[in-house]
């Protein structure tokens, strides 16, 4: 569970309601990130009437940072940004979902402190690696063993798998629903989404 002081999160309905955080998906090429998040983008509207805006790291790149390139050192530049992106959203009171794949620890450390240690939740999008091949949407995988893109995550660059996530999600052993369904329990349970209980006078 993420780093918190006694008493943090204890905080009624509507505090829950009006403040903003962010939901880190991290994971391998392939593992469910981008499905998970638009799903829970639209839960988080519907059901709990929050203001949620996606974070995609692919498109981030595109945008901001299409002079990087995919060294260790401009992957963790290309996290500082979202990052900084995330933090302005979420202290203005979005929950912000991001899905990218940031694959070294040291720059999710670094996400979770630009943004505050509060306001950041680290999902980790479980899937092996042979899955996610088998799955490989995009022909990344395939490509990258052709040796058509180079510094692809999984096959010339590694992975580094969170050591203390928040939570995990492992998208092979549940489908995209069930994954959502963990991921709002969570979120209920530490406080950081509520929804919305009507009055009487609401009812009737």
């Amino acid at each position: 569970m993420f780093p918190r002081q006694e008493g943090e999160r204890d905080h009624d309905a509507d505090y829950a309601r009006m403040n903003g955080f962010t939901i880190w998906l991290t994971g391998l090429p392939a593992s469910g990130k981008s499905t998970l998040a638009l799903l829970l983008k639209f839960r988080l509207e519907t059901d709990f009437s929050r203001r949620v805006e996606l974070l995609e790291g692919g498109q981030i790149r595109r945008d901001l940072s299409r002079r990087l390139g995919f060294s260790r050192k401009d992957r963790e530049e290309h996290a500082s940004r979202i990052a900084y992106l995330a933090n302005l959203l979420s202290r203005n009171g979005v929950v912000c979902i991001v899905s990218s794949i940031s694959p070294f620890r040291s720059s999710r450390e670094t996400a979770r402190e630009i943004i505050g240690r509060n306001r950041f939740v680290e999902v980790y999008v479980k899937a092996a690696l042979t899955t996610c091949e088998g799955r490989d949407p995009k022909r990344l995988y395939a490509m990258a063993h052709t040796g058509e893109i180079s510094d692809m995550t999984g096959v010339q660059q590694a992975y580094e798998e969170p050591r203390c996530p928040d939570i995990t999600i492992d998208t092979e052993s549940s489908k995209p629903g069930e994954c959502v369904d963990s991921l709002i329990k969570f979120l209920e349970r530490m406080k950081l989404v509520s929804r919305e209980v009507k009055g009487e006078e609401d009812i009737i």
